[in-house]
């Protein structure tokens, strides 16, 4: 990489670190967040100035055992205890606010990335986009953990390495100023090399090794939530091919990350590191031939040389773990760019696209819409009009792939490429059942007042809508409402559309959207659950394809 290339490589990373760093040393946290970094600040500063005087105190013993001068020798040793009772709880307190900075930081930095990802249904956005961002999952668990706590131990560790290199210094300067000078070059040499040659291809490798392993991972999750499906499909071969390909090539850059930096990375840094061990000794032998120096100022020149030097060296000692860090930055900063951009064009697209006109007005219907998939690439139905009037019940039938589901997305607000317009009620007034049900982590209680966490409902009155839905034993056979379970593992799939039928019962919405929601239900078990929707006088569109639900529809529409 040539120099040119390697500063703009540089500033822009740093750039993108900034823009992530700056949301929380500028947000609301940031008094309590600077006052505990000017604390950590203060420890640093007190632990350089004991870690001089412990360097000093080995000087002093190695002298004073080469002259056998037994008193110097012992006030050597009280000066060293009691230093060191100073330095122990005082270096540990400091890795115990550092840490809890870092814990402070990941936890509002989280909570900022998930409330971006959750607003505005980012979320949903994402996995109907053309982005190639993958894995959102791994971006705001491993990615936040590692940018904060990273991010915070290398600018604690460019503190302390400075005050090291003042402290230090003036020790070294005042014994050799050959060394001092020697000791810079060969520093400098080092970093340069380093990120001269193995900078820009390490952080690519490691970037490209989290993409893989989140991949790798990402199937085995597929395959643990779908392990029925496959066995019924008798798919094993398949998904084993599939996940093989997958765990291939993260072996395949793994073995060249290794190449890079175990081997070629290794052969300098190793070679590079031990030779300073006997720098000093070198460049200080012939005064200590001479009588000049006495035999301890080696170890102590040694001690501050070896100190300063890994303070200059901090690239080339910390690149295996500044190279995961750099791609860890790039990755949460391109999920930080989606999340923050206003996504008004379609990336790759000249020009700007027509969007449907989504108005609040009370009502449900549609002006002359057509309805186009998120990339603009197919036209699913062209200039339909309609009025739901209330209490009526809409059902779109029609053969599978023609749109019918799209024209609910659109309802909702996930889909609006297209023309025309679609007046609806507000969101909080509709509740919609999509084909396959949605069964959450946690109660079964929690399972029937979802997504309304916030009702409060008596047992008696949750059982009375189980009874509703025919489901009056589901409470009983898994020991209560407030038993925890995977609810999309023990419940049929008949079950958990009776049970997301519920939710309308309990939420009472004014306009349900169904979407085959009774597609794994009898027909005695679907009418009744219908009758209830009629009885409560809800306006509803279903999507479906039994004949059997025209008769609880009054508008008919394919």
């Amino acid at each position: 990489m040539t120099k040119g290339k390697r500063s703009r490589f540089n500033l822009k990373l740093f750039k993108r670190f900034w823009a992530i760093a700056k949301l929380y040393w500028f947000g609301e946290e940031k008094r309590g967040a600077i006052a505990l970094l000017a604390l950590l600040g203060g420890l640093l500063l007190a632990y350089t100035w004991l870690r001089v005087s412990l360097n000093q105190q080995q000087g002093v013993l190695i002298s004073s055992l080469a002259d056998k001068d037994a008193d110097r020798f012992w006030a050597a040793v009280r000066i060293f205890l009691g230093v060191l009772i100073v330095y122990v709880p005082l270096f540990a307190g400091y890795g115990y606010f550092r840490e809890k900075l870092g814990v402070y930081w990941r936890r509002w930095l989280s909570y900022r990335f998930l409330g971006k990802y959750f607003g505005n249904r980012s979320f949903y956005n994402l996995s109907n986009s053309n982005t190639e961002l993958d894995n959102p999952d791994q971006r705001i668990s491993e990615d936040i953990r590692s940018f904060t706590q990273e991010s915070l131990r290398f600018l604690l560790i460019i503190i302390v390495s400075i005050f090291q290199i003042v402290a230090f210094s003036g020790v070294l300067w005042g014994i050799s100023k050959p060394l001092v000078m020697c000791l810079i070059i060969y520093a400098l040499f080092g970093n340069f090399v380093t990120t001269g040659i193995f900078g820009r291809i390490l952080v690519k490798l490691n970037f490209e090794q989290l993409k893989r392993e989140a991949n790798f991972r990402f199937g085995l999750v597929r395959i643990r939530e779908n392990v029925e499906s496959i066995a019924f499909y008798r798919g094993e071969e398949r998904e084993y091919n599939q996940v093989k390909q997958q765990f291939d090539k993260a072996y395949d850059n793994f073995n060249l990350l290794i190449l890079w930096q175990e081997l070629y990375l290794g052969l300098f840094a190793n070679g590079y590191e031990f030779i300073i061990y006997i720098i000093p000794e070198v460049v200080l032998a012939p005064r200590i031939f001479n009588g000049e120096l006495e035999v301890g100022i080696v170890t102590e020149a040694g001690g501050a040389f070896f100190t300063i030097f890994r303070s200059l060296n901090i690239i080339v000692d910390r690149f295996q773990s500044l190279a995961n860090f750099a791609a860890g930055i790039n990755r949460l900063y391109d999920f930080h760019e989606y999340l923050e951009a206003e996504r008004e064009q379609v990336p790759g697209v000249l020009g700007e696209r027509k969007k449907i006109d989504t108005v609040e007005n009370g009502r449900l219907a549609c002006s002359r819409l057509t309805l186009q998939t998120p990339n603009y690439q197919r036209t699913l139905f062209r200039d339909i009009s309609l009025e739901l009037q209330p209490g009526e019940g809409l059902l779109i039938m029609g053969a599978s792939g023609c749109g019918k589901s799209s024209l609910l997305r659109a309802i909702a607000g996930l889909w609006n490429s297209g023309t025309g317009a679609i007046y609806r009620p507000k969101l909080a007034e509709m509740l919609f059942l999509p084909q396959r049900p949605y069964m959450i982590l946690g109660t079964l209680r929690s399972q029937l007042l979802y997504p309304n966490g916030n009702l409060n409902l008596r047992d008696e009155e949750l059982e009375a809508v189980l009874q509703q839905v025919n489901l009056p034993d589901l409470a009983d056979r898994f020991g209560g409402l407030d038993v925890e379970k995977d609810w999309a593992d023990v419940l049929s799939l008949g079950e958990q559309q009776r049970v997301a039928f519920a939710r309308i019962l309990i939420s009472q919405p004014n306009y349900a959207i169904l979407d085959e929601a009774t597609s794994a239900l009898d027909v005695k078990n679907e009418e009744g659950l219908y009758g209830h929707l009629q009885q409560r006088s809800t306006t509803f569109i279903s999507v479906g394809h039994r004949p059997t639900l025209k008769k609880y529809h009054t508008i008919l529409g394919s």
